[in-house]
């Protein structure tokens, strides 16, 4: 009997599972565009795992993420665009081409010139690759708005479009927050205008948060488990007591949302 590695193992089930005859009804009907979205929710589930750091929960939940990759392969293959050996030698070569400190004699001697470095060899590959020069070409319209916004000023940083202390960009959360107030003292407020300004502050708290060194997707998935918890307390404190939350008036709910924070 054939004993296989891990990787040859997957790559083989992969392929009975795609395979028109004797696979699964359900992978063979999957294509690119449907496997996406599952892609993204494994994508999110190595995130978490993660963050719960249970390391049996994160190897779990990488190989479900590992298993998109072969599914994406095993599509490619049966087209005739590429497998996983040109998918692996493909991140290879990327790999080495955007560390030459590493395989080549390039010097750096910091991460601000390491960094510096990489930028210049990706904007050079996608001059290379896409008709658009923009320094904002090929970031993908699905990120998530966080992550999207966090690229865009990377890209303008990297060629000098960027505030140089941080007093300033404390200056443009408190100026965008103050047009928000601003909006919202019309008679009527304009929801369009409102959304506008949110969003502008939004944009402007991911400045802060990229000049602080902090990823604002992980910041913000950090406070949605802080206040899920404290949630979670008072629900729990309320149940305890054989009470309905709903019940409580909003005096009382922070009063035991104190006692969560507390606790």
């Amino acid at each position: 009997m054939t004993e296989y590695n891990g990787l040859t193992r997957l790559l083989d089930i992969m392929r009975q599972l795609r395979d028109p005859a004797t696979g699964c009804p359900w992978d063979i009907k999957q294509d690119f565009h449907t496997l996406v979205a599952h892609t993204i929710e494994e994508a999110y589930e190595v995130a978490d795992a993660i963050a719960q750091g249970d390391p049996n929960e994160i190897q779990d939940e990488l190989g479900d993420l590992l298993f998109q990759v072969v599914f994406y392969a095993q599509l490619g293959r049966e087209r005739g665009w590429f497998g996983f050996d040109e998918i692996a030698q493909g991140v290879s070569d990327k790999l080495v081409r955007r560390h030459p400190h590493v395989f080549a004699d390039a010097q750096v001697s910091s991460d601000e010139q390491i960094k510096a470095q990489w930028e210049a060899i990706k904007r050079e590959e996608r001059a290379a690759k896409a008709p658009d020069d923009s320094i904002l070409s090929n970031i993908p319209s699905n990120l998530p708005s966080l992550l999207q916004a966090l690229k865009i000023q990377k890209r303008c940083a990297s060629v000098g479009f960027d505030w140089d202390n941080i007093n300033d960009v404390c200056a443009k959360v408190r100026e965008e927050l103050l047009e928000v107030e601003q909006e919202l003292q019309h008679a009527q407020p304009n929801t369009d205008r409102v959304a506008e300004e949110i969003g502008d502050l939004l944009f402007a708290v991911v400045n802060l948060a990229r000049h602080l060194k902090v990823n604002p997707e992980n910041a913000l998935r950090q406070a949605n488990h802080k206040f899920s918890r404290r949630f979670r307390f008072i629900e729990q404190h309320i149940q305890g007591l054989g009470e309905r939350i709903d019940d409580y008036t909003l005096a009382e709910l922070e009063t035991l949302w104190q006692l969560a924070k507390r606790s």
